[in-house]
């Protein structure tokens, strides 16, 4: 289900019964000769769509703008800084939560994104709002990545070349492949990026002219495809996961006893409680929905 193409009467009733939703998240930055600007957005919304369709789950509108500061240097790329793409997606996400979702995978295809939409999740769990966890679709499947390719780089590589491969074959640019390959970096190792234990680089063009790491020629089609559908298996099983756990098991556990001021005169406040939540525009959690109902009313 895809949250922008539905009413609110229709999505009024999918927070009546479910609470899980699945927000893509990609960049918009350079890929090498070979790979345009929008792979990793494309990759996190094919895959979010793939796993949205196989379980019902609502889908968001896909983040297409992340962190890429460090490929800045290469025409076109585009970034957001850290802390505002964090307070954006905080923001966005407790969105979601006042109309009922309390459950949340961010589909994530750019590395530049993961510690920022985990500091995200931390920040909400910690206030007991939302349970929000990041999804890496490579790291769902190292072995399958490491057998299928000898060089995988870790962007603009075989791995992501076999990703558009499947999904937008007609954006490759097949025919700089091999430039891709032999003007950029292959191998990590000869980067000689990390000196006495120190990493030395900051900015991929360090590394790479091209902006390219390892070898893309190493794809085919058949490749591409079971890439796809076993990043999307991992991605339906951790839906079907979250979906099945109790809430109250997903959220903070309470301070250990003996209560802070528990010895105190006077009353405090219950074990584990928690304070209202207050949302950007003054309400608080729960507040009643346009047609009187509450979200999850009907679960």
């Amino acid at each position: 289900m895809e949250l922008a193409d539905r009413t609110w009467p229709e999505l009024g009733a999918y927070v009546a019964e479910e609470s899980v939703a699945v927000v893509p998240l990609g960049s918009t930055e350079q890929h090498g000769p070979h790979l345009p600007l929008a792979t990793d957005h494309l990759i996190a919304e094919a895959l979010a769509t793939a796993a949205a369709d196989r379980t019902g789950f609502l889908r968001t509108p896909t983040v297409d703008v992340g962190v890429s500061p460090h490929h800045r240097q290469f025409h076109g790329t585009m970034w957001v800084d850290p802390p505002a793409f964090r307070d954006y997606v905080e923001s966005f996400t407790r969105n979601l939560a006042y109309h009922g979702i309390d459950r949340v995978v961010y589909v994530n295809a750019h590395g530049g994104n993961v510690p920022h939409l985990r500091e995200v999740g931390r920040r909400l769990h910690r206030a007991g709002e939302v349970y929000a966890i990041e999804w890496m679709w490579d790291e769902s499947i190292p072995g399958l990545v490491d057998e299928l390719f000898a060089h995988n780089g870790p962007h603009a590589g075989p791995k992501e070349t076999a990703m558009i491969t499947h999904i937008a074959p007609e954006l490759v640019r097949e025919g700089e492949l091999e430039t891709a390959r032999d003007g950029g970096l292959v191998d990590l190792a000869d980067s000689g990026s990390v000196v006495h234990g120190a990493r030395t680089n900051y900015d991929a063009i360090d590394n790479s002219g091209n902006g390219g790491f390892g070898d893309p020629t190493d794809v085919t089609p058949e490749k591409a495809e079971r890439l796809f559908e076993a990043a999307a298996d991992q991605l339906v099983a951790l839906l079907e996961w979250l979906d099945a756990q109790a809430l109250e098991d997903l959220m903070p556990a309470a301070h250990v006893d003996p209560q802070p001021g528990s010895a105190r005169s006077g009353g405090t406040r219950a074990s584990g409680a928690q304070p209202s939540s207050v949302h950007p525009d003054g309400t608080q959690s729960g507040s009643t929905q346009s047609d009187g109902t509450q979200p999850g009313s009907e679960r």
